[in-house]
């Protein structure tokens, strides 16, 4: 019986510990090595014109930020600090998100906290391991096509634009099997959404495999704009084409 009061007093205790109540979001960052007074903004999407919307702007106190504010469902957004080379892009949702910015390089601030983001930085990280092949082919040969392209050596430069784009091809393809992959074996990642999403934009999409993958997806995700538009999409796809006869009484036996 002892037991279970701690367990139930514990349950509670967690739960109560939570800053933020459902449908709202609580940014805590931290922002070592930057001054006072420096501003972030947090940056949106307009839903109807897509142009970029300032949403939030806050200011730098001790090497610390804090935002607050509601969402209704998971989308990317971005954080701007004045005077960084580059926006630092995750998910707002609900929960509590953490943000490491760091101001020398901006591209390697650290984002954790809620279920997608954690996802969304697992995702990143396996897609840079696949895309590493190029990365390197480019880093090992920069300096070789350059040297080629002041000699006018085209032999060379064929060569190198060959490899590369031998290379290339192989890691699109990679990367596509990863994309698929992380769909189905994540259908409760906001990250599959959009994958779905980007799949209906490629012509040689096969509809049947997207539709399944959609319909494994949790109804938390159909009901955001990406799974809404990912249905309407799957169902103009597969309306028959203009001009082509539908099938008769007879044909339909």
């Amino acid at each position: 019986m002892k037991k279970i009061f701690f367990l139930l007093t514990a349950s509670v205790a967690i739960i109560s510990c939570s800053k933020v109540k459902d449908g709202e979001y609580l940014i805590t960052g931290t922002a070592k090595g930057i001054e006072n007074g420096k501003t972030i903004i947090l940056q949106g999407q307009d839903p109807t014109t897509k142009m970029a919307v300032a949403l939030d702007t806050v200011k730098v106190e001790n090497g610390k930020f804090e935002i607050k504010g509601k969402v209704t469902e998971p989308a990317f957004h971005t954080l701007i600090l004045q005077g960084a080379n580059g926006p630092i892009p995750f998910i707002l949702e609900t929960g509590e998100i953490n943000i490491a910015i760091d101001k020398d390089s901006i591209h390697k601030s650290k984002i954790s906290g809620t279920y997608n983001n954690d996802e969304y930085v697992k995702f990143n990280e396996e897609l840079t391991k696949t895309q590493k092949r190029l990365a390197d082919f480019q880093k090992n040969n920069t300096q070789k096509m350059q040297s080629a392209q002041q000699a006018q050596d085209t032999a060379t430069i064929n060569g190198l634009m060959k490899q590369y784009m031998t290379i290339q091809t192989e890691v699109q393809a990679d990367s596509k099997k990863k994309y698929v992959a992380y769909a189905e074996s994540h259908p409760k990642s906001y990250i599959s959404a959009l994958i779905i999403q980007g799949m209906l934009g490629d012509p040689s999409t096969d509809i049947k495999k997207t539709e399944a993958l959609y319909n494994s997806l949790d109804e938390s995700l159909k009901n955001t704009t990406p799974g809404k538009e990912i249905k309407a999409k799957i169902g103009q796809a597969k309306m028959p084409a203009v001009g082509a006869t539908a099938p008769s009484v007879g044909d339909a036996k």
